[in-house]
């Protein structure tokens, strides 16, 4: 009797235990590995995000440049130029308009990745 319980106990426990997973099959040829690799390291989004970044950057800036520091010139003094804030020795034109820049990329950059999570895009 007590043979049978551990027959039984042993074909259970062969049964349970996990079998090997099979080798990965790796392309042979130049284009099979690139894909491969694309696949793997999703580097075809990670550059297409990287120059998509790029041209937003680029965006933003002229939208600052163009649009919105000539609105703070009118705050400015007649006959200065934004770039020349200056407070005291220092002059602050140039970064409070990279400020500017800087803050409205991280807020499109937030409004991006909160689209992408409420759509459930990974």
């Amino acid at each position: 009797m007590e043979d049978e319980i551990l027959q039984e106990l042993r074909k259970i426990r062969a049964l349970l235990e996990p079998k090997p997973s099979p080798p990965p099959v790796h392309p042979k040829n130049f284009i099979g590995q690139l894909k491969d690799f694309f696949a793997q390291y999703r580097v075809l989004g990670l550059a297409v995000a990287f120059i998509l970044g790029i041209y937003l950057g680029a965006l933003v800036q002229a939208l600052v440049s163009d649009i919105l520091m000539p609105i703070i010139q009118f705050a400015t003094p007649p006959g200065e130029s934004w770039q020349s804030l200056a407070v005291g020795p220092f002059q602050i034109g140039n970064f409070a308009a990279a400020l500017v820049t800087f803050v409205l990329v991280v807020l499109v950059v937030f409004t991006v990745v909160k689209l992408a999570e409420k759509a459930k895009i990974k």
